[in-house]
């Protein structure tokens, strides 16, 4: 009986934990049915362009917590504080196209007189867990407060170290338009945003949001979901097209042929973002690992490429530095003009001869 009350305690707690306002909501009514239009929800949920396992072959949950548990990679996060730069985005020249990242998959991008902002997380953690999955030492330096009016909020999708909760709620003031993938709205109307100030779409939907500036949702490969609940909003990677350049916005996505349509589609790009770090063969289809990394880095079809998704969260068990280096030492062969900025470092999209430091190596 005792183990009985224990079980219905702790399930009653998971219940109620789970339905705070952080949590956000699953699509309903007019936005659900709009949903079940789409060719990628199938069977109650969104499905990628090919089969896609969550884990590779014999592999689960528990295999995955007892490599976190007991095997636990010793430099998953660094001993020295992470190197930033602190530029001040509210004098910066209207004229100059740039872009910023912020750690991890967090970046603002200047181009052509429009302020875009990719997936912010400035709250110092990545886990609804009070505490949980902190920030790297010196990687969250940049708060709401450091940023203009924002004329495009964009988020790929609703997992917890691309969607903040605190962080969205702090930018609402400061945001004219948001675009995400199908569902995702649901969570953003909860805690308040404006619908009439919300775009959604689905892959390979175009939307002119200005004049002069068009987005193209083109698909990823991965999944949803912020509870219990996974694949009930859309995963998205998207194409920005301004009157003088062309970026890609990667997302979160594993490896697969969408790389190479899309870059024979849309490009070529002046920038192209791609993930690059949370990897590890244990979940294979879902993250890159950096050989793929590579490969999706020739398909795109790019003049920069941009890795993101690292230095600021340790979400996978690899060495904290790993990705930056091991694509570093892949890409001595393939030369792809792969740059490395630091955290807050200004990237000028013009500026093709821009060299950046290698400034993980002198951290381990």
């Amino acid at each position: 009986m005792l183990f009985l009350y224990i079980i219905i305690g702790l399930a009653l707690f998971i219940y109620l934990f789970t339905k705070q306002k952080k949590f956000g909501k699953i699509p309903s009514a007019k936005r659900l049915a709009r949903i079940k239009q789409s060719p990628h929800f199938k069977n109650g949920s969104f499905q990628n362009l090919r089969i896609t396992p969550q884990f590779a072959d014999g592999v689960n949950f528990f295999t995955i917590l007892k490599a976190f548990i007991f095997n636990r990679e010793k430099k998953v996060k660094p001993t020295q504080s992470i190197p930033s730069i602190k530029t001040n985005l509210l004098q910066l020249n209207p004229n100059e196209n740039l872009l910023i990242w912020f750690g991890h998959s967090s970046y603002f991008i200047q181009v052509d007189g429009f302020k875009i902002l990719v997936d912010p997380v400035f709250s110092g953690s990545a886990s609804p867990l009070p505490g949980g999955t902190k920030a790297f030492n010196g990687s969250n330096n940049y708060q709401v407060t450091d940023f203009p009016d924002i004329d495009l909020l964009i988020i790929t999708h609703d997992h917890w170290d691309h969607l903040d909760y605190k962080t969205i709620i702090e930018l609402k003031s400061k945001v004219k338009q948001t675009l995400t993938g199908l569902g995702t709205a649901e969570h953003l109307e909860y805690w308040g945003f404006d619908t009439n100030k919300i775009t959604e779409l689905d892959w390979y939907e175009k939307w002119t949001p200005y004049p002069q500036l068009e987005i193209n949702a083109t698909p990823a490969r991965h999944f949803s979901g912020r509870g219990f609940k996974a694949n009930k909003a859309l995963w998205m990677s998207f194409v920005i097209k301004t009157k003088q350049h062309k970026l890609f916005i990667g997302g979160d996505s594993g490896y697969d042929q969408h790389f190479a349509e899309i870059g024979k589609t849309h490009g070529p790009f002046d920038i192209a973002i791609l993930e690059n770090g949370q990897y590890d063969h244990k979940w294979p289809y879902i993250h890159m690992l950096p050989e793929d990394f590579i490969k999706a880095a020739t398909d795109i079809n790019s003049r920069l490429i941009l890795p993101v998704h690292s230095s600021k969260f340790a979400l996978s068990n690899h060495p904290w530095h790993e990705p930056l280096e091991r694509i570093s030492r892949l890409n001595e062969e393939t030369k792809h003009n792969i740059i490395t900025p630091r955290i807050g470092e200004k990237v000028h999209l013009k500026n093709q001869n821009q060299v950046f430091e290698a400034w993980w190596r002198n951290m381990h």
